[in-house]
This record gives structure tokens, sequence and C-alpha cells, in this order.
């Protein structure tokens, strides 16, 4: 029996020092794994505590056959959970759960200013364009229809909430040069919405 083998069984028994002993020998191997999925040291080292935590639940699984290729396993899996959770996360971020509803306003897309919609708040304006959220993706593949200067800000204000003076800073530009082309792009917005009806 080899001398993993036999730590795996001594852990199976409890010892704490056992396990210890598999988490320093692979601990490297662990975290060279997750830093493949996630760039983030923070969210590595939360990562490998789970990653950890399901080795040690799982050990009574293990059938004694290659343990480097059965943490990898784990290690990847978990990752892999991790990055799909993520994403979920970062999707309700931008476009709140299924049971919201969405506005905009007729006339005006969204009020300059107001927080915008995709941040879970919602849009509050007179008109309902789109209530569902199927509608949810027609908005963002008609912004995508736009001039690339006038997607750029609608992207950024509407989609990732930023502020006009975020946008201007970011595009090396003034807030009123901003209100601008947002002013623009709503318009040309109205016009390429109006075209699929």
């Amino acid at each position: 029996m080899s001398n993993e083998d036999q730590l795996v069984l001594q852990s199976l028994s409890g010892d704490e020092d056992a396990f210890r002993e598999i988490v320093e020998t692979y601990k490297a191997y662990i975290f060279a794994i997750i830093l493949n999925f996630v760039k983030e040291q923070d969210e590595a080292e939360n990562i490998a505590q789970d990653v950890f935590l399901q080795i040690y639940r799982s050990l009574p699984q293990f059938r004694f056959k290659n343990l480097k290729s059965w943490i990898g396993k784990i290690t990847v899996t978990r990752a892999i959970d991790w990055k799909r959770k993520n994403k979920k996360r970062e999707r309700e971020k931008l476009y709140g759960d299924d049971s919201e509803i969405y506005r905009v306003e007729g006339s005006n897309l969204i009020t300059p200013g107001l927080t915008p919609a995709f941040s879970g708040t919602g849009f509050s304006n007179p008109e309902d364009i789109f209530l569902k959220k199927e509608k949810r993706t027609r908005v963002k593949e008609t912004c995508e229809r736009l001039p690339a200067l006038y997607k750029s800000v609608m992207m950024k204000f509407y989609l990732e909430g930023k502020s006009y003076q975020d946008i201007a800073t970011e595009e090396s530009t003034t807030v009123k040069t901003i209100e601008s082309r947002l002013y623009r792009a709503r318009n040309l917005f109205r016009e390429k919405w109006g075209e699929d009806d």
C-alpha cells in the first residue's frame, strides 16, 4: 500500500494530521487548476477551501487509484461550478430575476439620470415597450445594431449602470458630450426598435 493510500485510510479513521498532509501535498496543484478558471486570489482561495471540504467528504468514495487525478477531477468540477454560478450572478445583476418586469418610456427610452433598468430596479416610465423576459434580449440586440459610438454609451449607461461622469472619464470626453451621444443613441434605438415591429 502506498504512503498516499495509507494517509487516506488514516484520514478516514479520523486522523486530522493525515488529512492535513494530503492537503499540504496537493495544495499547490489545486491552486494551479483553480487559477486556470479564476484570476482573483480571494476567489481562488474560497474555491480551494470548498475543494478541500469536498475532498474530505468524498474520501469514503475514493477507490485507492491515482489520488492526484481524483483530486484534480474534484477541483475542476468545483471551479466550473463556481464559474457557472458567478456568470448567473452577473446575469442577474444585469437583468434581474425572471419575475421582474421592465419598462422603457416610449418617447425617451429612459429619463436621463434614472438608475438603469438592468441594475435590477426596473424602468419607471410611462409607456411599456417590453414587459417580459424575452424582450430583454431584443433590447440588447437592438443596442448591438447601433453605431459603435452610440452602442458604447447605451450599453454602459443602461446595461452596466454607469453614470455620465464615469462614461465621460472612460471615454476621455465631457459629460456634455455623453449626454449628447445618449440623446442621439436613444433616437437611433427607437428607429431600430420600430424597424422590427
